[in-house]
C-alpha cells in the first residue's frame, strides 16, 4: 500500500517477510497483553489439509459465511494469513471476538455480532423439541439431518447473517472485509473445532435451555401424567368405598375376593 508524504510521491514501506511481521507483532502484542495479565491465544492450523475447519461447529461457521456473496468475494484474502499464523491472538466473550493480526503493524479486529432475536431462539428451541438426545452429541454436531436443518437455516437459524455483524480492523485498508477480517472470520470458525461451546457464547444464547427444552418433550411423553394417578387415588373418596392397588404384572392372585369381601377358604 502506498503511503503519501507532504510532496505527495508514494513510498512503500521496506519489505518484510511473514516471520518478521509475527515476530514484531508478537512482541508488540506481548506489551499490550501486559496490562491485562493474560497470554496471547494464537490460532494454530494443526493439518494441512485444504480444508480449514473440520468438526460441524467449525464448517457450519465458515458454510454461514460463504453462502453471503458480500463477504465470500473478500475472505479468500484472509486465508493465507490464517494459515502462516498471523492471526496471533482471538478471544470470544458475549457477542464479540477481538483478536489482533500480525501485518505490517500489529491490527486489531473486532467482531460484534447482534443478540439472536428471543422470538427467533424459541422457535429453534420448539423445532428441536424432542430431537437432541445429549449435550455431547449437540457440541459434537451428532445430530439428526432435521435438527441441522434447523440450526443452520440462513435466516431463521443460529448463525449470524452479516446484518447482524460489525467488521472493524485498525489497518488502513478501507474495504469493508481487509484481509485481516477474513483472517479473523476463519479463525473463529477453527476455534469452535476445539470449543465449540463457544458458538453458544459468542450467540448468547444458553445450549443447556436448547438441550433441556429438547429432551423435555420425549421424556414427558414416555411418563403416565400426574393428574391420572391424582384421579384413582381420590375414587374411593367419592364412591365411598376402598380399592385395592393393582397387583404387579405377572404376579399370581393369591385369592378371589367374595361378594362379602371375605376370601374363600
Amino acid at each position: 500500500m502506498a503511503w503519501y508524504g507532504d510532496d505527495d510521491w508514494s513510498y512503500y514501506p521496506p519489505y518484510m517477510s511473514v516471520a518478521e511481521k509475527k515476530a514484531q507483532g508478537a512482541r508488540a502484542l506481548a506489551k499490550l497483553l501486559k496490562k491485562s495479565k493474560r497470554t496471547a491465544e494464537p490460532v494454530a492450523i494443526a493439518h494441512r489439509k485444504r480444508q480449514l475447519t473440520t468438526t460441524f461447529w467449525g464448517k457450519a461457521w465458515a458454510d454461514n459465511l460463504e453462502r453471503y456473496a458480500d463477504l465470500a468475494n473478500r475472505l479468500p484474502r484472509g486465508r493465507a494469513y490464517l494459515r502462516n499464523g498471523s492471526v496471533l491472538d482471538l478471544a470470544i466473550a458475549g457477542g464479540r471476538v477481538e483478536a489482533y493480526v500480525a501485518g505490517s503493524e500489529l491490527y486489531r479486529v473486532t467482531i460484534a455480532i447482534a443478540p439472536m432475536a428471543k422470538t427467533r431462539w424459541r422457535r429453534i428451541v420448539t423445532r428441536c423439541t424432542g430431537r437432541i438426545g445429549s449435550l455431547v452429541g449437540l457440541l459434537r454436531g451428532e445430530l439428526s439431518h432435521d435438527v441441522l436443518a434447523v440450526l443452520t437455516h440462513a435466516k431463521d437459524g443460529l448463525f449470524p447473517e452479516p446484518r447482524e455483524m460489525a467488521l472493524d480492523c485498525s489497518c488502513p485498508d478501507r474495504a469493508g472485509v481487509c484481509k485481516h477480517l477474513a483472517a479473523v472470520l476463519y479463525g473463529v470458525g477453527i476455534r469452535l473445532d476445539a470449543r465449540p461451546e463457544l458458538f453458544f457464547v459468542l450467540r448468547r444464547v444458553d445450549q443447556a435451555e436448547l438441550l433441556s427444552s429438547a429432551t423435555a418433550g420425549a421424556v414427558s411423553r414416555t411418563r403416565p401424567a400426574a393428574g391420572k394417578r391424582i384421579a384413582v387415588d381420590r375414587l374411593s373418596a367419592v364412591f365411598g368405598i376402598e380399592l385395592e392397588d393393582a397387583p404387579p404384572a405377572g404376579a399370581r392372585r393369591a385369592g378371589r375376593p367374595s361378594r362379602r369381601g371375605g376370601r374363600r377358604r
